[in-house]
């Protein structure tokens, strides 16, 4: 969650020199050829080991592709076109770990404890005391949403993740957690270049011969993206649903406005309000609750 915190910004800065399509292009296309190379040179590693896929799991592969991250970043780019502010938007999208224990729950009859219910809500209400307080948009009349393409656009988004999540679970555990991210990746990457060259932005990979130094900090970013966002936090996520499960893995999605909030003040400066504070106490013992076992 502390690397996926930081993308947002290295976002910002790639978006600076490359357009959104090729960007998801780029640091996809770097992610897939680095998993393949460590997956082919550990290949016994039980983590990061790389196994081909038996032709009965085929279709969960092509799922999880399909929702992760291929639906996921389409909707999640409409869903932030259709809001004229992007804290709701926020807000919206991190509702994940609310929706997360339905999905768990009709998909996998995972159980869901008295102690996650209260923790989920507890960290859900400091995720938007985060995202709403502090920053003058309660006093604006933002928070009066009006916007119901916006919100189905958002809960598409959020359905596509805890969806992914769900595959997770179910795909065998023969499998390491870099062979599925991989096989997952190169499904979705596929379907990118497709939508890729429709698009016509191919052409915009020539400037990339036009001198990396001229670029700035876009390349580090497009490295950071690929590197750390797209291979090792998606790895420790898939490890972590393995091993915990689709809810109380979903549940730390709300810490990551935290780390953002945290990296802001770190490196630009940014004050963080006592209510942003708050915010961030709460978040982080509605997760403490989540984890704890309920007593017998």
């Amino acid at each position: 969650m502390l690397i996926w915190a930081g993308s947002g910004i290295a976002v910002k800065e790639a978006l600076v020199v490359f357009t959104p399509l090729t960007l998801i292009v780029l640091r996809f296309t770097i992610a897939v050829i680095l998993m393949l190379s460590i997956g082919l040179i550990f290949r016994q590693n039980e983590i990061v080991g790389l196994q081909p896929i038996q032709r009965k799991d085929i279709p969960l592969f092509l799922l999880g592709g399909l929702f992760q991250p291929f639906l996921y970043f389409i909707f999640e780019t409409y869903t932030y076109q259709t809001f004229d502010s992007p804290t709701i938007a926020e807000a919206l999208l991190s509702t994940q770990p609310v929706i997360a224990p339905i999905f768990a729950f009709v998909l996998l009859r995972e159980k869901v404890t008295r102690n996650n219910i209260i923790g989920i809500l507890l960290s859900t209400a400091g995720m938007l005391m985060l995202l709403m307080m502090g920053n003058g948009d309660m006093g604006n009349g933002v928070l009066a949403i009006g916007n119901g393409k916006g919100v189905a656009l958002a809960l598409l988004t959020v359905s596509m993740s805890v969806s992914y999540s769900v595959i997770l679970r179910r795909i065998p555990a023969r499998y390491s957690p870099l062979s599925i991210v991989f096989y997952v990746q190169s499904i979705s990457l596929i379907l990118f270049y497709i939508v890729w060259g429709i698009s016509g932005e191919v052409s915009t990979l020539s400037a990339i011969g036009d001198g990396l130094w001229a670029m700035g900090k876009a390349p580090w970013a497009v490295i950071y993206l690929a590197v750390f966002s797209s291979v090792a936090a998606f790895v420790l996520f898939c490890y972590t649903v393995r091993q915990i499960g689709v809810t109380r893995a979903n549940i730390f999605n709300n810490i990551r406005p935290v780390f953002t909030a945290i990296l802001m003040w770190v490196i630009f400066g940014e004050v963080l309000p006592v209510w942003k504070l708050v915010g961030i106490a709460v978040i982080i013992i509605g997760l403490f609750v989540s984890e704890k076992k309920d007593k017998q």
